[in-house]
């Protein structure tokens, strides 16, 4: 797999070097430390919502349920699944300078640490979750993955972020490890929602 560090805050990887490199599509269940999500799937396919996911997700890299977002293509543009409250506030065309439109289209994870300094859209961070007083917080880190389907084509992305009021109240710096966990984490999530139809 193709690694290219870009200073010291993101590394990228492009998901079709996974094929070019021979390396095999089905995620490691024991060794990534990530829940035994396709066994979630296999179990419980009818309960498993993303809703729930993106809790498996949040609990395993240690960040909050609504700091966690999956997002569904669409025709040309991406569909927030989770968090729900996003759900209703529209979605991200392609054509946008989103993080997650970047991911969709060119199939690249990426990973921030600064995330606060980078240029991007802020309408979805103004939405607030609940009665939750942690949203007044923006994002400070994050981690911007593909799904891919089971033909291997990018179907949406998964991002799982850190707020704060800075970079060092919103905690640990996300590492390469991570965004590699995600990685395969997101092969999982997007052939499992492909194929029951869960995305809607």
């Amino acid at each position: 797999m193709k690694r290219v560090q870009q200073g010291k805050e993101a590394r990228v990887s492009r998901s079709n070097d996974l094929k070019s490199a021979g390396i095999p599509m089905q995620a490691p269940r024991a060794s990534t430390g990530l829940p035994a999500l396709e066994e979630l799937f296999h179990f419980n396919s009818k309960k498993c919502t993303p809703q729930k996911i993106c809790a498996h997700l949040a609990k395993d890299f240690h960040v909050r349920d609504t700091e966690v977002a999956l997002l569904w293509i669409h025709g040309k543009s991406l569909k927030f699944l989770f968090p729900v409250e996003l759900s209703g506030a529209g979605t991200i065309p392609f054509s946008s300078s989103a993080i997650a439109a970047r991911t969709a289209t060119t199939g690249t994870s990426e990973m921030f640490n600064d995330f606060a300094q980078i240029k991007h859209p802020s309408v979805f961070e103004m939405v607030k979750f609940g009665n939750s007083q942690g949203d007044a917080k923006t994002i400070q880190k994050m981690m911007s993955v593909p799904m891919l389907d089971d033909k291997g084509k990018v179907c949406g992305v998964i991002q799982v972020s850190r707020k704060g009021f800075d970079v060092r109240s919103a905690g640990p710096d996300f590492t390469n490890e991570d965004l590699q966990r995600l990685e395969l984490a997101a092969r999982s999530v997007g052939r499992f929602l492909g194929t029951t139809g869960s995305a809607g």
